[in-house]
């Protein structure tokens, strides 16, 4: 592995780190309605799972409700029961041709426990993101010997740069979702 291979794959790896953080979060309540809320929502449809924004369109007719629009109205049974079966706590309403989700206002405790499961994957994403400066490290030290001892220093400071860039990034999404579920 080149040096520039090295920087290229540890970066590849952080962003991963981000994308999947920025996807849990946007999957948290925070007393809004948002279709990101349940778009990720899997229902059993026809024998396979799938998610729900591929077999529905959804949107927010009031600050505190989603309307969930089957493209097939077949759906609306297995739609319920994925939302029923996600563990979000949402009572979903049906009428036979669409489907109501009232989003009740979040406690004070709740909102702690979000703000608190928002760290924990702040967490999480900071371990990934240090593993793959580990994992950059490593194959710095593996081409050791091809490299003169300025470059493989000079590598390992680009990596940490790296590193400081992505946790900064991940500490402002935290920050930010922290923000909108504390907001009454």
């Amino acid at each position: 592995m080149t040096p520039d291979d090295i920087l290229l794959t540890a970066e590849e790896t952080m962003t991963k780190g981000i994308d999947h953080l920025k996807k849990e979060l946007h999957g948290i309540r925070t007393g809004r309605a948002s279709p990101s809320l349940i778009e990720f929502v899997k229902v059993e449809y026809y024998g396979s799972t799938t998610d729900l924004k591929s077999i529905a369109s959804i949107s927010v007719p009031e600050a505190t409700q989603l309307l969930i629009k089957p493209f097939d109205k077949g759906a609306i049974n297995d739609i319920r029961r994925g939302i029923e079966s996600s563990g979000l706590g949402l009572v979903p309403n049906s009428d036979g041709q669409q489907i109501r989700i009232n989003l009740p206002p979040l406690s004070g405790d709740r909102r702690k426990q979000l703000a608190a499961h928002c760290k924990k994957l702040a967490e999480e994403t900071k371990v990934q993101l240090r593993n793959a400066r580990r994992d950059a490290n490593k194959h710095a030290d593996g081409i050791k010997a091809s490299l003169p001892e300025a470059e493989l220093e000079t590598l390992k400071t680009e990596v940490q740069e790296l590193l400081k860039k992505y946790e900064a990034q991940c500490d402002e999404l935290v920050a930010k979702k922290q923000k909108e579920i504390e907001t009454v």
